[in-house]
């Protein structure tokens, strides 16, 4: 029984029984939900809210509309998402408190279960989706109320413009490609960032930068062991911007150098790279950015290539790449911060 509960997650990520995923991966505007257990909760959320002039999906478990149905009624005339928590009961007069209709309904690891979700789907309720780790463009993320007052400013501050689930841009359904994206970047993704010490540059909703420390490759210039800074690309945040439009995302790839300089000059774990480096299919825009160009090896030009390849099938990029063979891009460190810092 416990071995099937544990399914439960994935399933849901591949759209299980009707559940959301999210909304359009290049906006910066994100699902924002709130649970609340108590009605001291909810008030000290609504206040919040109300301060950063700001809606939100509010997690209200059916209980607590017993308790104070007219501050769920005010809530709701105020703008922001009735959505259930927790058991699936008493749907009706969630909705009747709410004086809306409840679309969404947030569940825990005890909840999910198949009596719950087949409730929810005969009431036309779907599970809301498994809420990001992180702020991601598009995915929804979850603030306890006693956090909104510091979480709130920083995501303005970080570019994201949270909204309630209902409102996320092409919010959809999940679907088995998004499980299979989910499981990419769990198992090769956070892999390779762990194996090979990435720094993640991407706080803010429009940075698609990473960062590892590595020896400089011997092609370059320098001698055998030099310490350098070899970038990496957020892919599905790349992919999603670029949706919104090609000089969207190549205007987020020119602002996230920055943040590869900032990160030279602030960074300890980069206060010895002397050359800045990327193989990668992305390399005009690095020509154009200072960088030197260089061929690869044909045996190694073909094994990245294979593998761009595969990541382009898996984020699901449509358009064929401007550019078909990887290049090595390099810069000197102290070229790359007089221009990019």
């Amino acid at each position: 029984m416990s071995a099937l509960r544990s399914l439960w997650p994935l399933l849901i990520r591949a759209g299980a029984f009707g559940a959301l995923h999210g909304g359009h991966p290049g906006d910066p505007q994100l699902g924002l939900t709130v649970p609340v257990r108590t009605a001291a909760e909810l008030r000290e959320a609504l206040a919040a809210l109300g301060q950063a002039e700001l809606r939100a999906t509010l997690l209200i478990p059916p209980a607590l509309a017993r308790q104070v149905p007219q501050d769920i009624h005010a809530a709701a005339q105020a703008g922001h998402e009735v959505a259930g928590w927790g058991s699936a009961t008493d749907l009706p007069l969630l909705e009747a408190t709410a004086g809306q209709a409840v679309t969404a309904w947030g569940l825990e690891e005890d909840t999910l279960t198949r009596p719950a979700l087949t409730r929810l789907a005969a009431w036309g309720v779907r599970p809301l989706p498994l809420p990001s780790p992180t702020p991601e463009p598009g995915l929804t993320l979850r603030v306890p109320s006693g956090e909104l007052a510091q979480v709130l400013p920083r995501l303005r501050r970080l570019g994201y413009r949270p909204v309630p689930v209902r409102e996320l841009p092409e919010l959809r359904p999940a679907t088995p490609r998004d499980l299979g994206l989910h499981l990419y970047r769990r198992l090769v993704d956070d892999r390779f960032e762990r194996a090979h010490g990435v720094l993640p540059l991407t706080e803010r909703a429009d940075a698609v930068m990473r960062v590892a420390t590595r020896p400089a490759p011997p092609a370059l210039p320098f001698p055998p062991g030099t310490p350098a800074a070899e970038l990496h690309l957020h892919s599905p945040r790349l992919v999603g911007l670029a949706r919104r439009s090609p000089l969207t995302g190549y205007r987020a790839y020119q602002r996230s150098l920055r943040d590869v300089a900032c990160a030279l000059r602030e960074r300890p774990e980069l206060q010895d790279a002397q050359v800045v480096f990327a193989i990668t299919l992305f390399h005009r825009p690095l020509e154009q950015s200072g960088f030197t160009l260089l061929p690869l090896p044909p045996h190694q030009a073909q094994v990245y290539g294979l593998g761009f390849r595969l990541m382009r099938l898996v984020y699901g990029t449509t358009g064929a790449p401007s550019e078909t063979q990887p290049r090595l891009a390099w810069m000197a460190r102290e070229a790359f911060l007089a221009r990019h810092g």
